[in-house]
């Protein structure tokens, strides 16, 4: 009888402390999971001979409304259609030093949100970044450089 208590308790003892185990883990990587990093892309930005006529072209071509900085995409978010948002294409000169140290010819913008933290856990991560945090009336950017040397502009838009 004694031995039926005692195996009955090692295998409670032994669900529970599993189960205490999954709970714990499982708890931890949902808390390093939930922020959200990315949740767009905010521009296509590109070295090209000459900007203006690249502009010019892509407006008689493919219709695109182009302005002084390129072409906007306005859009609504998935989550709140009555919320705005907007991607922007942009043609840069082949001279630019916009996107160093990257030596590539283009630079993606990604739309993120909480940028302080976003920099913060990437610097914990080992991530190479730019530049300091600025930010301008339309939102705030810091450029970090990905595995293969890409400049990257992240972007935290001020709805």
């Amino acid at each position: 009888m004694k031995k039926i208590i005692w195996i009955s308790l090692a295998i409670v003892a032994s669900f529970l402390s599993g189960f205490a185990f999954k709970t714990l883990t499982t708890n931890q990587i949902a808390k390093t999971t939930t922020m959200k990093k990315v949740t767009g892309i905010g521009g296509i930005f590109f070295k090209c001979k000459d900007p203006g006529k690249m502009k010019e072209w892509y407006q008689k071509h493919l219709g695109l409304n182009t302005n002084d900085y390129g072409a906007t995409f306005e859009w609504r978010e998935d989550a709140d259609s009555t919320k705005k948002g907007q991607t922007q294409w942009s043609p840069f000169p082949e001279t630019t030093k916009y996107f160093a140290p990257s030596t590539k010819d283009f630079m993606i913008n990604y739309r993120v949100e909480n940028l302080e933290k976003l920099v913060d856990e990437l610097k914990k991560e080992g991530v190479s970044i730019v530049d300091n945090i600025e930010t301008y009336d339309y939102g705030k950017f810091v450029h970090i450089i990905d595995l293969e040397g890409n400049k990257v502009e992240l972007w935290e838009p001020i709805e």
